[in-house]
């Protein structure tokens, strides 16, 4: 069963990344510099990477909430939020700073992190 719990959180992040990516579609071509062609042209493997992190990130996540005793929607949502927004978005803007992206990427690609991980905390909990 917990492996079906991986499953459906990883599913909810990559669509909460989609719509992410969608509603800031602009401001993250502007970003990255790449142009619509570009985005279109990259095909299926970005894609396909995105969901293996996901599941890679919900199985984890899964294994810390286990480990800590982490239960509960709310200590879900708390935990999920908390290893997005002080874990994984640091190394992100981390990453983004020496690779001089600007301030609006690090916040994208950083308020993705945060908020995916949100998402995986309440589905790993809802079961």
């Amino acid at each position: 069963m917990e492996f079906i719990n991986v499953i459906a959180a990883a599913v909810a992040a990559f669509a909460f990344g989609a719509a992410w990516y969608m509603s800031f579609a602009k401001p993250w071509m502007a970003a990255t510099g790449m142009t619509q062609e570009q985005q279109d042209g990259a095909g299926s493997g970005p894609y396909i990477l995105a969901f293996v992190g996901a599941v890679l990130t919900a199985g984890m996540m899964r294994h810390i909430f286990v480990a800590a005793n982490i239960e509960g929607i709310g200590a879900g949502i708390v935990s999920g939020f908390g290893i997005g927004a002080f874990i994984a978005a640091p190394w992100i803007i981390n990453n983004c700073a020496f690779e001089g992206r600007s301030k609006s990427l690090m916040l994208i690609n950083g308020g993705y992190a945060a908020g995916g991980c949100t998402i995986i905390g309440l589905v790993l909990n809802l079961f």
